[in-house]
């Protein structure tokens, strides 16, 4: 049996494909042993993965389009379609009919300060919009946590969330005005490792991406109480009754990717987001960001 180190960056509930395949055994199923280790801060997988010090982690491609827009000749490559939908939501104390996104303008919005990406994507969608981020009254440097809090007490208008967190705020009468993954495919999550190990521990990583199938194809029929009960042993103290309508919220969003092939549109439009953001300076391109063998070589 194969053995990969495999990092997550986060405990999060968008992630919950990965945790379920470790808990069904889809990984040992396809005759890889997985470690798991949380690095805590997202950027220091990257280290860990050029050091040697894991072989395989989870995180968002944007990661690996930011290391080849500085630098062609990076040697890290993402691989294994995840999580292709945007999981973060915009959540207020009380509902606002026909709320859209032309109605943020004038508003005071929490961002995202824990990752960039939510609020890079939801520039693009601004822009895409015709409407002026500028226009908005961003609040920067608070938690998700902290934000929710605001929203509640009124001092704070909207605030960009991920769950469990919105569905907490609703529990609480707050509402969810907007879902972020309404866009529809963007590349949020997926596997990526170093080009020099995808080809070294070759055999593990076709069984990474086994295993993801196999959920993926269990986690398209399963009902929402299922997939919390597989999963609430990486949440623990978290109310299962949230941990449920939390998955269901994104079980209904569809967030999750069906199979382990990377679309390439949910590529160019985040890659298109960090573009307008100024996150990077040039596009990398799929091609070389993306390595699709291993999938279809997995998968055959």
């Amino acid at each position: 049996m194969a053995t990969i180190i495999l990092q997550e960056p986060f405990r999060a509930v968008f992630y919950t494909p990965f945790y379920a395949a470790i808990a069904r055994g889809d990984f040992a199923q396809a005759g890889v042993e997985v470690s798991l280790v949380t690095v805590g801060e997202p950027d220091r997988a990257v280290g860990n993965l050029l050091s040697g010090a894991a072989d395989l982690a989870w995180s968002g491609p944007m990661r690996v389009i930011r290391d080849h827009a500085q630098d062609p000749a990076s040697p890290l490559v993402s691989f294994g379609a995840v999580v292709m939908g945007d999981p973060f939501l915009l959540v207020g104390r009380a509902p606002r009919p026909g709320f859209a996104l032309r109605d943020l303008p004038g508003l005071s919005l929490g961002v995202v300060s824990e990752v960039p990406t939510p609020w890079w994507c939801l520039r693009h969608d601004l822009r895409e919009a015709g409407i002026d981020a500028g226009a908005i009254r961003a609040v920067t440097g608070r938690t998700m946590a902290e934000n929710a809090e605001a929203v509640l007490d009124g001092t704070l208008d909207v605030a960009q969330l991920f769950e469990p967190f919105a569905t907490g705020v609703e529990r609480r009468g707050g509402v969810v005005l907007h879902a972020q993954a309404s866009r529809g495919p963007t590349s949020y999550t997926a596997f990526y490792a170093t080009r020099d190990l995808l080809a070294r521990k070759r055999a593990g990583m076709a069984g990474m991406v086994r295993g993801i199938a196999a959920m993926q194809h269990w986690l398209n029929a399963a009902p929402a109480a299922e997939v919390a009960a597989t999963v609430a042993p990486f949440f623990e103290g978290m109310d299962r009754g949230v941990l449920e309508a939390a998955i269901a919220r994104y079980l209904a969003l569809g967030i999750w990717a069906a199979t382990p092939r990377f679309p390439r549109t949910a590529f160019e439009v985040l890659q298109a987001a960090m573009l307008g953001a100024g996150a990077i300076a040039r596009a990398p391109g799929f091609e070389a960001c993306v390595d699709e063998a291993i999938v279809e070589e997995a998968l055959a």
